[in-house]
């Protein structure tokens, strides 16, 4: 079963970046949720919305 959600690691090894980057596109996303209402967790971030925003809700998997 595949978590729902995503580390900094995760996003750092999925777009071959620094954590520091993958920190900074966690917040975005996760900016991007709260202003649409939905609760988020400091340091991690919704794989569905990850997939949405990043490969226009394709599968990559």
């Amino acid at each position: 079963m595949a978590k729902s959600y995503m580390t900094a690691k995760d996003v750092a090894e999925e777009l071959g970046i620094s954590m520091t980057k993958a920190y900074a596109i966690i917040r975005s996303l996760n900016a991007e949720l709260q202003a649409k209402g939905y609760l988020v967790i400091s340091g991690k971030t919704s794989r569905a919305y990850f997939r949405e925003k990043w490969y226009q809700g394709e599968g990559v998997d």
